[in-house]
């Protein structure tokens, strides 16, 4: 039986189609070849828009014409697209032969953060004058981290730390100091001679000169015989040891809850050489740690008896450290994850 012109024309249109089809080797060409006979306005629709015309005896077979050649075509198309695609990584690999005997690219080795190069450069330095290193936990209670720090609740001097509560009890250490306590107890009755290294966090305005997250380094010495004296040899020395020789040091009063009498320590500006500039206010000095000999509540809730023992502590942060050895501006590049800032120091 003679086939109907709608189905003729169907035939004619797959024909056509696919001849045009395996001529096309480009993505572009074939996308556009997709559009022309399979898109909404494409010619396989314009065909079918006759197809609701037929007399209802014509229609099966048309309906099953128009569907067997969209299926070709769609079946033609996607493995037209597959084949060129092979086709052009095939040319691609041709043109870069993998040469399995060359050496491999060389790995970028990593390098150390600059507060880790800080604390491991000051760590050195008081290991040389017979420190050693203890490591104290972050999370503290805040009978650690304030009340056998000479602290008790509502005392004025905790306006001084912004602290992290995790509850009522515990916090995240806004200071070493609560490891001295620790150290105390861990070596009592013995002599001690410590430094404690370590992240503290604090609730505060991030700014040029403030982290919410900080690195401090505690020390801690405890004898029958250790003075105001000890101290002050013991820090000129660092301070010489880290910024240079010819570096003159200044102790000022202050007040700290732990220890009494309690200083700050300042270098001459390593800018402007003690002469005054904006780095150092236009005084001369800039502060790089705090210090004081242990108060004797302190000690005796460490475990030593104040009447027979003393001791000094001293606490810095490498971060400021570093501001001043390498002329660092902000503190937030320590922890911004800047490699135009993190490969300076390789």
């Amino acid at each position: 039986m003679a086939e109907t012109p709608l189905v003729e024309q169907l035939v004619t249109l797959r024909q056509q189609a696919l001849a045009e089809l395996a001529q096309l080797a480009d993505l572009n060409a074939l996308d556009a070849w997709r559009i022309r006979y399979l898109g909404r306005k494409g010619a396989l629709r314009q065909v079918l828009r006759d197809l609701g015309r037929l007399p209802p005896a014509q229609r099966p077979r048309a309906g099953q014409v128009s569907n067997e050649v969209k299926e070709a075509l769609e079946a033609a198309f996607a493995a037209r697209v597959q084949a060129v695609k092979q086709a052009q990584l095939e040319a691609a690999l041709a043109r870069e032969r993998l040469d399995v005997t060359l050496p491999g690219y060389p790995v970028s080795l990593g390098r150390l953060h600059p507060s880790t190069q800080t604390l491991r450069e000051i760590v050195a330095i008081f290991a040389d004058m017979g420190f050693q290193v203890f490591e104290s936990r972050e999370v503290e209670t805040d009978l650690y981290n304030f009340e056998l720090l000479n602290i008790p609740p509502y005392h004025p001097a905790r306006d001084m730390w912004d602290t992290f509560y995790l509850n009522e009890r515990v916090v995240l250490r806004t200071h070493t100091s609560p490891g001295q306590i620790r150290a105390m107890q861990a070596y009592c009755p013995h002599p001690i001679r410590v430094v404690l290294p370590g992240m503290c966090y604090r609730y505060e305005a991030v700014t040029a000169r403030s982290e919410i997250m900080f690195h401090q380094v505690e020390g801690l010495a405890v004898g029958t015989h250790v003075t105001m004296a000890d101290l002050k040899g013991v820090l000129v020395t660092f301070a010489r040891r880290m910024f240079g020789e010819q570096r003159r040091v200044r102790f000022r009063c202050s007040h700290f809850p732990f220890t009494e009498p309690s200083v700050e320590v300042d270098i001459d500006c390593l800018v402007c050489s003690g002469q005054g500039c904006a780095v150092c206010k236009h005084t001369g000095w800039v502060e790089i740690l705090g210090a004081g000999m242990v108060h004797p509540q302190v000690l005796r809730n460490g475990g030593y008896d104040p009447e027979v023992f003393t001791g000094f502590a001293f606490g810095l942060g490498p971060e400021r450290i570093a501001m001043l050895k390498y002329g660092i501006d902000d503190i937030r590049y320590f922890f911004s994850n800047d490699l135009r800032f993190l490969e300076q120091f390789g």
